[in-house]
């Protein structure tokens, strides 16, 4: 291994590595992945003469990227073949964790599910330029694109998801709420209090992984979603 893979090519990873993280995991929807994602960018950045690079941030964010991507189409192409709905992994994070983990956190399942309808391309734009704020020229690098390219899949990507987005954001505070209302209603079993705390439309969708049991089509409508939950409670 060179010299270069000492002490401060190291630093310099780790000092981008929770960057790096999110911006794989926002492209991926799995934490999984994104950390094979982050392996192969590390096994690209100690090949690099990081004397020669003026921008280390940029430089492993456009490497990054493209590991993204390449995983990312891979990804997709399992999907076709996946049985039932396939659902981005939560992010699990300590109290502690820092700005760049808790940025991927802020995004939720919910336009992590619309991200999922874009194409590996516009996804990957859409997150580096609205996520990041990276610029159009390190984004046309990372992407292999023209920047007149670029700034047309960020169009269509921003108007794809604003038209699919959630109509109404929901603070932290609520979400907590409302998931700890839904706990103490699975705890106590009683169907009439799930009926109290879900909505009348709500829509239940979920993903065994292919190893648990799972609903193949959304379920749509309260009186089916408790039905369908009590049914798997042993």
């Amino acid at each position: 291994m060179s010299d270069h893979t000492t002490a401060p090519a190291t630093d310099m990873f780790l000092a981008h590595r929770n960057l790096l993280f999110t911006v794989a995991y926002e492209m991926l929807g799995s934490a999984a992945d994104a950390e094979d994602v982050l392996q192969e960018t590390w096994l690209r950045w100690v090949q690099v003469d990081t004397g020669q690079v003026s921008d280390h941030r940029a430089y492993l964010v456009r490497i990054t990227t493209r590991q993204a991507l390449n995983r990312l189409r891979t990804m997709n192409r399992r999907k076709e073949a996946y049985v039932g709905p396939w659902l981005p992994e939560p992010l699990l994070t300590a109290p502690d964790v820092a700005e760049d983990v808790e940025l991927a956190e802020s995004m939720s399942i919910a336009l992590m599910l619309v991200l999922e309808t874009l194409a590996p391309t516009e996804r990957a734009v859409f997150v580096l330029r609205e996520v990041f704020d990276v610029g159009y020229d390190d984004i046309a690098d990372a992407v292999g694109k023209s920047q007149a390219a670029v700034r047309q899949i960020a169009h269509r990507a921003r108007a794809h998801v604003a038209a699919r987005r959630p109509r109404s954001a929901v603070s932290a505070n609520q979400t907590r709420a409302a998931v700890e209302s839904f706990r103490q209603a699975m705890d106590t079993g009683d169907p009439q209090h799930l009926l109290d705390v879900l909505a009348p439309e709500v829509v239940l969708m979920s993903d065994g992984g292919g190893i648990k049991r799972a609903a193949q089509r959304p379920v749509i409508g309260v009186d089916k979603v408790v039905r369908y939950i009590l049914s798997g409670i042993d």
